[in-house]
């Protein structure tokens, strides 16, 4: 396994005590629990009041506030301690936030995180036993009959909907200026396939970054249909269109387009299992020219500097296991130069710490 050397030093080595050990296993047995307090604290404004008083609130304070029972408090912040979101004055009786407690309030990253987990996942990781076993996403039943997420996005109930799309955007958004500089600076490129490309927010930022840029997205029909309405009566939409493509059809074939010079695959990807991802880049490779490049912009887990981000990119990919599709995940750098070099292509340059912790990896035609 090749780790940047961050995450060797925190994987390869054991740092804990016993008693700190121990914690932390009893940390994880209660994690579901863990989890919907530290959530209802939020949710119900208890740590963003405790946060407006530097001297903190009494429990009498925040049942006041809240409107909540004297029980509901009592449950909710003793138990917070332990969680360790808050400390507490014993001579005063009042609650502050510790740092975790700062940051599970204001970071933007555990926010998105929390809803996402909510929201889309929770209930259905219940049967991720099953899917590990079978192969398929067995907790995605709680919403809908279809076989991945990605066919009954526009039919999810408001709040998964909202929370997966957040979930989404937040970690692509902040890679984008960085990636459109690539494309349109570094590479030129006037004629984009955008495969996966949702919303067409992506697309936006292409046409309005380059007068030169004409973005095809190829996505299945209902995405094609949300992204119509997304990008209508916008700066440059028409200067976007949409090919409807169900890649998991392996006759169905990339549009055929010989001025073509870039196509840009961005957390798409992690969606399909390694077989899928070289059937996808295969077909990617035979509409390309020498001149073409395909650009692969993912959050590979073993190329990250803080364990935080690793931590959160293993953690996603049960989310694959469960909710999306049963047989993707987050990869890592050998498991996606493999998919590359099978499907007839070489990696040109990787380019890394984009955003949150993104990698672009540049490919060409093999000799």
């Amino acid at each position: 396994m090749n780790l940047t050397n961050e995450l060797q030093a925190i994987y390869s080595t054991e740092k804990l005590s016993a008693l700190d050990a121990q914690r932390k296993a009893e940390f994880i047995a209660w994690s579901p629990v863990i989890f919907q307090v530290s959530r209802l604290m939020v949710k119900w404004g208890i740590l963003e009041y405790i946060e407006s008083d530097k001297s903190g609130r009494t429990r009498q304070e925040i049942v006041e506030h809240t409107g909540l029972s004297d029980y509901a408090v009592k449950c909710l912040t003793e138990a917070s301690l332990c969680i360790g979101t808050l400390k507490v004055d014993t001579a005063t009786d009042k609650f502050t936030l510790t740092k975790t407690g700062w940051f599970f309030l204001n970071s933007p990253a555990t926010k998105i995180n929390t809803d996402f987990n909510h929201d889309v996942n929770y209930i259905g990781l219940f049967d991720l036993e099953k899917s590990l076993q079978s192969g398929r996403p067995e907790g995605l039943k709680h919403f809908g009959t279809w076989s991945t997420i990605y066919e009954g996005l526009s039919s999810l109930p408001d709040d998964a909907q909202k929370s997966w799309f957040n979930f989404d955007h937040f970690y692509s958004d902040a890679s984008f200026d960085d990636a459109l500089r690539i494309l349109f600076d570094d590479y030129k490129v006037s004629q984009l396939y955008d495969v996966g490309g949702n919303t067409g927010k992506f697309a936006l930022r292409c046409v309005a970054y380059s007068q030169q840029a004409h973005v095809t997205i190829l996505d299945l029909p209902q995405q094609l249909e949300l992204m119509r309405q997304n990008v209508a009566g916008k700066t440059g939409a028409n200067r976007i269109s949409g090919h409807p493509i169900n890649l998991l059809c392996e006759d169905t074939s990339f549009p055929s387009n010989t001025q073509i010079d870039g196509i840009w695959m961005s957390q798409f990807l992690d969606c399909f299992s390694m077989p899928q991802i070289v059937s996808i880049l295969s077909r990617a490779t035979r509409v390309m020219t020498p001149d073409t490049r395909l650009f692969i912009m993912e959050t590979l887990w073993d190329r990250q500097r803080f364990d935080t981000a690793a931590l959160c990119l293993t953690m996603t990919s049960l989310y694959f296991t469960a909710m999306a599709n049963g047989n993707s995940k987050m990869y890592n750098t050998e498991d996606m130069t493999k998919c590359i070099a099978e499907a007839g292509l070489e990696i040109e340059k990787i380019h890394d710490g984009l955003g949150h912790g993104h990698s672009i990896l540049v490919c060409r035609k093999k000799a």
